[in-house]
């Protein structure tokens, strides 16, 4: 037979796609064959919908394990996106020739490949051809080749393309990876059947990547082909259309056959004429709405700049390269700040594609795109920060739905502290991006349920039964409790009372209580039942009290550090839980753990600081303690750890200069301190208060040499600088109102300070 009309492309191409569509229109064929699985076939006449707009890809997966999954990504500029489209307007028949996701997806899982990360119609080839032929061409960049050899000329490269991948062929035979051979044996039988039902030569247009060209022109049989194929694996697939985005097109995302500037390689598909000016118009644009000063005298230097450089560099045009200089000189004065948020915005661009309701989806999908699409909630690929109010129906429901889809391992929002700094339990900040495996993460959560709420309730119940530690299983409860899971609940409480009354591993039941008591916060602002979760706390509180004070025994230097860290957690969460009598209870624990000597030093120094902190150890006490743990007879490093629990962490520096109180213990005891020990003391002191910021540390250092102040911030001297020894009640009135209103009180003046 006569050899079809082979266009061999890059894959995104815009040069390829702009000679694939001069091509097809000068050929008229009457069937386009494009790289691609045969699965697809019937999801073609979907990209002439209205409501499809590229960047999209292909998605296949393993019926019964969605995260075994490929991807075939389009863009607009890619020549597989053109010739769909352009076979679809002229009433063409197209067809995917590659070999079909059913083989490929078994295959790889076979190899032990395991999920697919990128593209998988691209050849994986460990040769590069693009880079080999711009070496041999003299050139160090294969991207600047590849626009001066393709996207700067109007001229079809298909030919000149071809004999130089024929060569490559020649001398790297299948690159490194033995399926492509399997892939181009499949092709051909596909092409055979083509030319049979619609005729040879012209009448059939393929068009696949250049680095096939050669294999398609091979002569082989039928029969040769057909042996390659024989006991392939094969597994069931669906397939469906997805959202893509310029950022995973690009190469620095991992995809196999990316390009490095999507947007600029989209810009030089899309625009009629003059490509270096509109495109400089672009960053004078974007710069603008930076506050950058750019004007359009800007923009005409720019350009001549850039054409001046391609002829000083010899190339036909302007391209990336030329543009970027001229940009960073001209209109970023040399400066590359911007110009990363050029690169970023316009170079690769965040485009996020859409696909038509009508594509095929798994139900919990559907659910998803329903809810998004009520709540006012577009995915969109660049990422967006979202405050959330928890008081508003529309807000509260916004976080549910994403703390639900965290729990099901889509991450489209990952929490995020609010740059307004606000903490309150009614506020949540999250920031959003959708990125295309998100698809496959949903796809896999189906297995769950078909709606969002069905598929969390049930993921949240096995994962309860099967969390690992105590401190999971509450989390767990808190997370449900802010998606809104009342239906899991039940089996995420018993769980954790049976965990909770058989672990006895005081650490343990310190890092679960903080979460059991976040849950309550949050299930009080949502409305929920928590009387339950309440009892668990409670109960959890009197085992931590009764086994912190052995558990503190003993420790090494990793383990006591480790046990500070329980304290200051189970501090937290007692403050926050309105108990007077656990309040009562838990105190008497500090206590009992700052005046112990078998307890390690960090932890008195820090219960001590947390009793001191709290107005339940006066200065002669506190002054006691310090000089029984930094006395000659302890050994310097017990002796620093007690320091370093007394006023280490970053608040200790602030403490000590807003409290001049704490200063005067530290500083009588340091100058009381002998020769010898001062020498033994000094490296371990320096450890606790090098983790000040330099200005605290000035600070410190200016009111030490200031000395004590009028009135002496010596235990037991009276009156200490900064502070009085009566209430000032006209004081405090003056800032109550505003106090109440930021507790979310409301304001009450003039109730008085007493």
């Amino acid at each position: 037979m006569t050899a079809p009309l082979l266009l061999g492309v890059r894959h995104h191409g815009p040069g390829s796609a702009r000679a694939v569509r001069r091509a097809l229109v000068a050929a008229s064929p009457r069937v386009v064959l494009i790289e691609g699985p045969p699965e697809a076939d019937g999801l073609v006449a979907l990209t002439a919908e209205e409501g499809m707009r590229p960047p999209v890809a292909l998605l296949a997966h393993v019926v019964d394990e969605p995260g075994r999954s490929a991807f075939w990504p389009f863009a607009e500029f890619s020549p597989e996106w053109v010739a769909l489209r352009w076979a679809l307007e002229h009433e063409v028949p197209v067809r995917f020739i590659d070999l079909p996701a059913a083989h490929g997806l078994a295959m790889r899982e076979v190899e032990g490949e395991g999920e697919v990360g990128g593209e998988a119609g691209a050849p994986d080839v460990r040769v590069d051809p693009l880079r080999v032929l711009a070496e041999t061409a003299g050139y160090d960049d294969a991207e600047r080749w590849w626009e001066d050899v393709v996207e700067h000329r109007e001229g079809d490269a298909f030919t000149a393309l071809g004999e130089a991948m024929g060569a490559l062929r020649e001398s790297f035979g299948d690159g490194g990876h033995g399926r492509d051979l399997v892939r181009e044996a499949y092709m051909r039988l596909q092409v055979r059947a083509a030319q049979k039902e619609f005729g040879a030569g012209e009448e059939v247009a393929v068009v696949c990547g250049a680095w096939h060209v050669p294999a398609l022109r091979q002569r082989t049989t039928v029969t040769a082909d057909r042996a390659l194929l024989k006991g392939l694996p094969k597994a069931k697939v669906d397939m469906t259309w997805v959202p893509w985005t310029h950022r995973r097109l690009a190469r620095a995302s991992g995809y196999g056959a990316g390009i490095e500037s999507p947007g600029w390689y989209g810009h030089l598909f899309s625009v009629p004429d003059r490509p270096v000016e509109r495109w400089l118009t672009k960053v004078a644009g974007l710069l603008r709405d930076e506050d950058r000063i750019v004007s359009s005298a800007h923009v005409i230097e720019a350009v001549r700049l850039a054409e001046t450089l391609a002829v000083m560099r010899g190339r036909p045009l302007a391209g990336l390269t030329e543009t970027t200089d001229a940009v960073r000189a001209v209109l970023c004065e040399g400066s590359d700040v911007p110009l990363s948020l050029i690169h970023d915005k316009l170079v690769v661009g965040d485009v996020l594609g859409e696909v038509p309701e009508s594509a095929p989806a798994v139900p919990l999908q559907r659910d998803l795109t329903r809810q998004q699409r009520t709540l006012r909630l577009k995915p969109a690929a660049l990422e967006k920060e979202v405050d959330l109010d928890l008081r508003s129906d529309t807000d509260s429901a916004r976080s549910r739905l994403l703390h639900r889809l965290r729990l099901l391992g889509v991450a489209w929002g990952e929490p995020a502290r609010s740059a307004r700094g606000s903490t309150g339990t009614f506020r949540e900040t999250w920031r959003l991006r959708w990125e295309p495996e998100l698809s496959v993460r949903v796809a896999e959560a189906g297995v769950w349920g078909t709606t969002v709420d069905a598929a969390a309730t049930a993921k949240a119940e096995a994962d309860a039964v099967a969390a690992p530690a105590l401190a999971d299983v509450t989390g767990l409860a808190e997370l449900c409790l802010r998606a809104g899971l009342s239906r899991a609940l039940p089996v995420v409480m018993s769980v954790l009372a049976d965990r909770a009354a058989l672990d006895t591993d005081v650490g343990h039941l310190a890092r679960a209580l903080p979460a059991l008591v976040r849950a309550l916060r949050y299930g009080d602002v949502r409305g929920t039942d928590t009387g339950a979760l309440a009892d668990v706390a409670a109960g959890l509180a009197h085992r931590v009290f009764v086994g912190l004070p052995p558990a503190c025994a003993g420790l090494d230097a990793d383990a006591a550090t480790a046990m500070r860290g329980h304290v200051d957690a189970v501090h937290s969460a007692v403050a926050l839980l309105e108990d007077a009598e656990l309040h009562d209870r838990w105190r008497a624990v500090l206590r009992t753990l700052a005046v112990r000597d078998s307890v390690a030093g960090i932890v008195r120094g820090r219960c001590a600081r947390i009793l001191l902190d709290e107005g339940a150890l006066d200065d002669e006490e506190a002054a006691r303690l310090m000089s029984l743990a930094l006395s000659p007879g302890t050994p310097p490093g017990e002796a620093a750890a007690w320091i370093e629990g007394f006023v280490g962490g970053g608040s200790g520096g602030l403490l000590l200069v807003h409290d001049e109180r704490l200063l005067a213990l530290v500083d009588a005891w340091l100058t009381g301190v002998g020769p010898e020990a001062f020498t033994d003391v000094l490296p371990l002191l320096r450890r606790t208060f090098s983790a000040y910021e330099s200005g605290v540390r000035r600070t410190l250092g200016e009111l030490v040499r200031r000395g004590p102040s009028a009135g002496g911030p010596v235990p037991g001297a009276g009156a200490v600088h900064g502070f009085g020894e009566e209430t000032d009640v006209e004081r405090g009135d003056a800032v109550e109102a505003v106090v109440r209103m930021l507790l979310g009180g409301g304001a009450r003046v003039g109730a008085g300070a007493g």
